[in-house]
């Protein structure tokens, strides 16, 4: 395995990750990484976030049994932002939506 890439986290320790389906190129959710759950991420080929709200770490899919195996982890030119491209095992968000995004702003 290679060294990991400098990253640029936030003030909180915290890396933003998009999270986009390896086979459809759907975007699933966004959620928070810390320096841990980046690790935990590559060290157990699944999906560990940051939980703002809880305080913790958030193996996705732990409750739910929609995990999502990471196929490749991508970071932008400014090495602020993660993108995962995952292969998910059930719908991503926890309304049960195939993906957090699937609701849209109304143009007029």
């Amino acid at each position: 395995m290679s060294a990991l890439p400098t990253l640029t986290y936030n003030a909180d320790g915290l890396i933003p990750c998009i999270v986009q389906d390896a086979d459809t190129c759907e975007v699933l959710m966004m959620a928070w990484m810390n320096a841990e759950s980046l690790a935990l991420t590559l060290e157990q080929g699944e999906m560990v976030f940051w939980s703002r709200s809880r305080q913790e770490l958030w193996h996705k899919g732990t409750t739910s049994g929609n995990v999502q195996k990471l196929v490749e982890l991508r970071y932008d030119c400014d090495a602020d932002t993660l993108l995962a491209l995952v292969h998910p095992a059930g719908p991503a968000c926890h309304t049960g939506a195939r993906t957090c995004f699937y609701r849209t702003i109304d143009q007029t």
